[in-house]
């Protein structure tokens, strides 16, 4: 990943006020399926936390996190709230600890 990208999970929590059929009619409707992530925003993972919503990881530039944010804020709200973090993967490190953890 260049210097530039950082990493971001972005929480996309349902709208528990709507059910399933309202939120994906959202998104629809709004272009959220058609335009988030930006063009050129690479995708890290995206899964289901059953209870919560959506877990999206990104790799940004940082020139275009604007870019991501308007998206988030013109498609999404209404049938999630969202919350960024920025992230890093810990696996190589975990992997380090636990083989040095098993020589001890």
């Amino acid at each position: 990943m260049p210097d530039d990208f950082q990493m971001i999970t972005v929480f996309f929590k349902h709208d528990q006020s709507k059910n399933l059929d309202e939120i994906q009619a959202h998104l629809r409707e709004s272009g959220f399926w058609r335009e988030f992530p930006p063009e050129g925003i690479e995708i890290q993972s995206w899964y289901v936390m059953m209870g919560i919503g959506h877990v999206v990881t990104i790799n940004v530039p940082a020139s275009r996190l604007r870019e991501v944010n308007m998206v988030v804020e013109k498609r999404a709200w209404k049938a999630f709230t969202t919350e960024f973090y920025p992230t890093y993967d810990f696996l190589p490190f975990y992997e380090q600890f636990h083989v040095e953890a098993q020589k001890v």
